[in-house]
């Protein structure tokens, strides 16, 4: 199974701040998030997070022995970086809405993402069919992810949820990824 989880709550988070590229560490509740995520995921598997602290603490609480894979990084907000999502432009996340090829200036655009992520999932499928791996990321690959199980366009980003510390899962051992399981969140039922 390919189970993808999303880091814990960081202080930015809680701001309802694009978060991006930076790289702040969790927060008390992400800490306790990311210790929930650790139980409601099968032991053995093998870890991949994202480089940023916010993936490697979340992946440290799971197994302190992971490995990191840019691939999994967020998408590149560029200029949006930090800004909180309700100052973003209407104008701005129409284009964006409206283009998978649109990019925030010196960011990147979700067809850039997509292509990133399922490079890393395709590499990972045959694997994921004889045993559990788990990738520690954000709200944007994990979205893509979630496109990538459905055989469908990163179009659907933009119709999707991804709370804070949830949980999605993907079988590849069939003819094709059949999508399990998304935003899974009932280990986090215990926290504020």
């Amino acid at each position: 199974m390919l189970i993808v989880a999303r880091h814990g709550r960081t202080p930015a988070n809680a701001a309802g701040q694009l978060l991006g590229r930076r790289d702040p560490g969790l927060d008390d509740l992400g800490r306790e998030q990311a210790a929930a995520i650790a139980e409601a995921l099968p032991k053995g598997a093998r870890i991949i997070s994202s480089p940023l602290l916010r993936c490697r603490q979340t992946a440290d609480a799971i197994d302190a022995d992971h490995e990191t894979d840019d691939r999994l990084l967020e998408i590149d907000y560029g200029e949006l970086e930090g800004v909180p999502v309700k100052e973003v432009a209407p104008q701005t996340w129409a284009e964006w809405r409206n283009d998978n090829s649109w990019a925030p200036p010196g960011g990147e655009s979700h067809d850039q993402l997509a292509a990133r992520v399922w490079e890393l999932l395709d590499e990972l499928a045959d694997e994921a069919a004889q045993r559990d791996v788990v990738l520690v990321s954000h709200v944007s690959p994990i979205k893509a992810a979630a496109a990538w199980g459905l055989g469908v366009s990163i179009d659907i980003s933009w119709r999707c949820f991804v709370q804070q510390a949830s949980i999605l899962r993907i079988a590849t051992n069939g003819p094709n990824p059949s999508l399990r399981s998304f935003n899974e969140i009932a280990h986090l039922d215990h926290l504020p």
